[in-house]
């Protein structure tokens, strides 16, 4: 009762922080009983948090006791698998050293422990209150075509591509892709054509030294990365008024002389995807038709062109803020 009480004198205040390439941008939604919900976000030249950062988001959070940190998991070993149970997840790898999070009972994401723990010392600070998954907010952004469609559904960010396949909300595959390391990777190979490259991939991390994973049940620590039973549905948009939509997203698109090559390498990466998905045994595979785009980052016409002469696909793209998904995604999370 008292709670309610201050809840109803207090604002609330959600801080989002996404790191992009070369920066950070933090996002405030100030939400109250009385008044307009207001917003604010502002870049910094930096990846790294630092005390700019810090005096901006404590300007914001000490005007009120209710205040929450989110941010995404930017851990490269994160991903999905169409199960949760932890019986068959041996089929889908090793996740001793990961964290995982039901969806529904139906499908699991899951994610380093490490780099959750990085991720809180990173931000102790300020505390985090929330870190949600790539496909956390891929979920919950197409709600309104997973719950009902089947099809291949991106989230397209600076340096990762985050898929799925789903088939009327059930997971059928899905990967997270850090575009920028195959970039590096592709240059490397042009850089040393005559010369041989000794890979040493058995310098990779001993996973026995990291604690097994806790029971599922128990994982309160990656407990806050969103169950989207509580997001509210979508409206069903028609096709013609994703062409309408989408019409009006590509005269907004930035034309930047690298987004050529991007737009290739991102378009590779969904195809290698696409041909894991048909060939790999273990996957229900089922034929794609549809690929929805949520796009991050204003990507050129070229994408949903290789995608449509290349592979046939029907594609249409949506534009997504990642901090203002965050932050409703936060929201939902409190209801």
């Amino acid at each position: 009762m008292l709670g309610k009480l201050f809840e109803s004198i207090y604002s609330k205040i959600f801080v989002a922080i996404v790191i992009e390439r070369s920066k950070s941008v933090v996002y405030i939604h100030i939400s109250s009983r009385k008044h307009t919900p207001k917003n604010y976000h502002k870049s910094f030249d930096s990846t790294e948090f630092g005390e700019k950062i810090k005096e901006y988001i404590d300007s914001f959070i000490g005007e009120s006791p209710f205040s929450y940190i989110c941010v995404l998991d930017y851990s490269e070993e994160q991903g999905a698998i169409p199960t949760c149970s932890t019986k068959d997840m041996s089929t889908f790898g090793d996740f001793s050293a990961s964290k995982m999070m039901c969806h529904k009972n139906g499908w699991a994401y899951y994610t380093s422990a490490s780099d959750i723990e990085t991720i809180k010392k990173t931000y102790a600070q300020v505390g985090v209150d929330f870190i949600f998954s790539s496909f956390s907010v891929l979920s919950s952004f197409f709600k309104d075509k997973i719950d009902s469609h089947l099809g291949l559904f991106v989230l397209v960010e600076n340096s990762y591509i985050t898929l799925g396949v789903f088939d009327n909300c059930k997971l059928l595959f899905a990967e997270h892709l850090n575009i920028e390391h195959d970039n590096n990777q592709d240059e490397l190979m042009m850089d040393s054509s005559d010369e041989e490259i000794d890979l040493d991939l058995g310098s990779s991390i001993d996973l026995d030294d990291i604690d097994a994973m806790s029971d599922i049940d128990g994982l309160d620590d990656f407990g806050d990365i969103e169950d989207l039973d509580t997001i509210d549905e979508i409206d069903e948009f028609a096709q013609s008024q994703d062409d309408e939509f989408l019409d009006e997203e590509e005269e907004l698109l930035v034309q930047d002389p690298s987004s050529f090559n991007e737009d290739y390498q991102r378009f590779l990466a969904i195809q290698s995807s696409v041909n894991r998905f048909y060939k790999d045994s273990k996957y229900q595979s089922k034929f794609i038709e549809t690929v929805y785009i949520a796009d991050a980052v204003g990507v050129s016409s070229d994408l949903k062109t290789y995608l449509e002469e290349e592979m046939f696909f029907s594609v249409f793209v949506r534009h997504i803020d990642l901090g203002s998904e965050i932050i409703d995604l936060a929201k939902a999370e409190l209801k």
